[in-house]
């Protein structure tokens, strides 16, 4: 299966810019399909990116957060070719990790 996370991890000079792009349709619990009947609340609750076993950024998101998320950081260290671990998990449990190698 195709991982849901899209990574561009960029090192310039001491510091590595990342952008990541998560799909997930993030919903909240307050909207309603086409029948009337609410879209129970399905979104990503924790995402978190490690660099040489160090976290180095850790968000805590809720249902306010919009469908397909982008994110943007920088942080200071990495390396051309190190590796960059990427994971969310969601409110219903499921997760998704990825590995990206920092250009």
């Amino acid at each position: 299966m195709a991982s849901s996370i899209r990574v561009r991890a960029q090192a310039n000079g001491k510091t590595t810019e990342v952008q990541a792009l998560i799909q997930h349709p993030m919903d909240s619990g307050f909207v309603k399909d086409s029948s009337g009947k609410l879209i129970p609340p399905h979104h990503i609750e924790t995402v978190r990116f490690e660099h040489a076993g160090k976290l180095v950024l850790m968000a805590n998101w809720g249902p306010a957060v919009s469908k397909d998320p982008y994110i943007k950081f920088a942080f200071e260290g990495g390396a051309k070719g190190d590796p960059l671990v990427v994971t969310w998990v969601d409110n219903l449990g499921k997760t998704d990790t990825l590995t990206a190698k920092i250009g």
